[in-house]
């Protein structure tokens, strides 16, 4: 067989019998001669019928196959694992953390093991769009993701409406409090077939991270994932693949140092998802740069206003924001904070990519000279319960919260606080602390079922905060500080707290703290025993523990 259309191609194998064998193989399945000489481009896809942001996948990468053929590439459609936050988060033992890990890993094995040339991902949600950057940073091979695009707005009863408001009535329906008629339609008709659920949870914080980092193609992450605009986009992403293995421009070429910074501080313009805080610091070092990401957080949080308001914290979903201009109107405003020289997979850099977006909707998307507020969005939290820090959501907490002081109630598993909760054991002005949930301990458990609860109880809600070392999910409201570091598992002050100390919380401070002295926290480390009940788990679970990292540096792979 000849040699193939492009020089110096990872595919153009040199194996000896291996290499005439996959051309067998290639020619048993139906590919013909001139389409081996081609580059082989894999379409990493995430499509399954059980995650509604994945759905439609399979629709996106037929048009990012269309592209790659169209430019001259082979494509070669592969799968990864793709576990829907929203569909699992019930059970407490749930593994999205995990899930995250292994698609990288998937992702690696897959490109590395067959030698693509490049790479098209497409992902939508929470833990499967940092997967595959996490995968596409290890590989280092040229890569564009393309995000499924957000989930079209519900209607009940004559009106649109955002799942979010639906989910905000769980705890009142439980307690007798709302219209059980009303409630059955506002769950059955709030979410549409497909998309990253209408609010700044998680999934859409990810997705405009891909976009911020330069892996996506522009406007990709305020798209509606119904829309024409997105096929339209993925059949440029099949085209534009094929001009980055030409120029040899690889992922890590894209995801810079500065990249990274960009990202966070465009998190900190629409008060992304706390989760943010775990995924870019692993997406950076699976790239090489283990670098304090939480400081740059933190440092970010006081320098970049708030943009774009939107829900839960705020009043706009994300089609207000599409309409508005989207991730480019957005991206326009904040050129000036950025590092507007960094390269995106476009091949222009950010400034050039963004520099005339138009933004139609001046309330929806603000500028940095006139923002929706000055106070930060998200923000790291540091005392002597948090040493390493911890994250809250600072765009979301009630003003009434932001000095608090109470008791510790501690509860050492979420099905535990569930239950005090339901059973009215939670009082007002509670602290309340969720603990061993973080990865060593229970895998990066979300407390949002705990939050979610409390949010259903006004006069809790309104009144006290929770504390956990595992995750919130993107939707998180209230006082609620999560990733507190080292988690207890660790022997970190929150495994050392018992039920009555009392806790203090300064959000403009930044601070967290238990007033305990040195010498008594000290004492109760010395006496602390805990191991993980590896008994309990699968060897999947097992395999995380043992093998997790610092949450600080995100969770990867010691």
């Amino acid at each position: 067989m000849e040699k193939k259309t492009m020089p110096n191609l990872r595919s153009d194998w040199e194996f000896g019998e291996a290499s005439e064998c996959r051309k067998g193989l290639m020619c048993g399945m139906g590919y013909t001669a001139e389409e081996q000489r081609k580059p082989l481009i894999g379409v990493v896809n995430s499509w399954n019928e059980y995650n509604p942001g994945h759905v439609h996948l399979d629709k996106l990468a037929a048009r990012v196959k269309d592209g790659i053929r169209e430019a001259g590439g082979l494509p070669v459609e592969v799968m990864t694992t793709a576990v829907c936050d929203g569909m699992v988060m019930k059970d407490p033992r749930y593994i999205e953390v995990p899930s995250r890990n292994l698609i990288a890993d998937q992702v690696e094995l897959t490109a590395e093991s067959n030698m693509f040339d490049g790479m098209v991902l497409l992902s939508t949600c929470d833990s499967i769009v940092p997967g595959h950057l996490m995968g596409a940073a290890r590989c280092n091979i040229p890569a564009i993701l393309v995000t499924g695009g957000y989930m079209p707005l519900g209607t009940c009863r004559g009106q649109e409406v955002l799942h979010i408001h639906a989910q905000d009535k769980v705890g009142a329906m439980a307690k007798g409090e709302f219209d059980p008629e009303l409630y059955e339609d506002l769950i059955e008709n709030s979410w549409a077939p497909c998309g990253a659920c209408t609010s700044m949870t998680t999934a859409n914080s990810m997705c405009m991270v891909s976009e911020a980092l330069g892996m996506s193609l522009p406007g990709n992450a305020s798209m509606d994932a119904s829309g024409s605009r997105i096929l339209r986009l993925a059949y440029e992403a099949g085209k534009e693949i094929m001009k980055l293995v030409e120029k040899n421009v690889r992922a890590r070429d894209v995801m810079t140092v500065n990249a990274f910074k960009n990202a966070i501080r465009m998190d900190m313009a629409v008060a992304g998802s706390s989760n943010l805080f775990l995924h870019i610091p692993a997406i950076a070092n699976e790239a090489g740069y283990d670098l304090p990401w939480w400081k740059e957080f933190d440092e970010a949080s006081h320098e970049i206003p708030l943009l774009s308001h939107l829900a839960p914290g705020g009043p706009y979903s994300l089609r207000e924001f599409d309409l508005a201009g989207g991730m480019p109107g957005l991206m326009r405003n904040l050129l000036p904070a950025l590092f507007a020289d960094e390269m995106t997979v476009t091949g222009k850099t950010v400034r050039e990519t963004y520099e005339h977006a138009p933004v139609y909707d001046t309330e929806v998307i603000r500028t940095l000279e006139d923002p929706v507020s000055r106070d930060p969005g998200l923000g790291v939290l540091y005392g002597n319960l948090a040493p390493e820090g911890a994250i809250l959501k600072i765009a979301a907490v009630p003003e009434g919260l932001r000095k608090f002081s109470g008791k510790a109630r501690i509860f050492n598993s979420l099905d535990e606080g569930l239950t005090a909760l339901r059973e009215g054991k939670v009082q007002p002005g509670d602290a309340c602390v969720l603990r061993f949930l973080g990865l060593k301990a229970r895998f990066g458990t979300t407390a949002f079922p705990f939050q979610e609860e409390l949010k259903g109880r006004k006069e809790l809600y309104e009144s006290c905060a929770v504390i956990t070392d595992g995750r919130f999910s993107g939707g998180t409201s209230g006082l609620s500080v999560g990733y507190v570091s080292p988690e207890a598992a660790l022997g970190g002050p929150l495994g050392l707290i018992k039920e009555g100390d009392e806790i203090e919380i300064d959000v403009e401070k930044r601070i967290m703290n238990v007033k305990l002295s040195e010498e008594e926290l000290s004492g109760r480390k010395a006496e602390f025993r805990w191991e993980f009940p590896f008994d309990e788990y699968p060897r999947f679970l097992r395999l995380f523990a043992k093998n997790v990292g610092s949450m600080a540096k995100g969770g990867i792979w010691e």
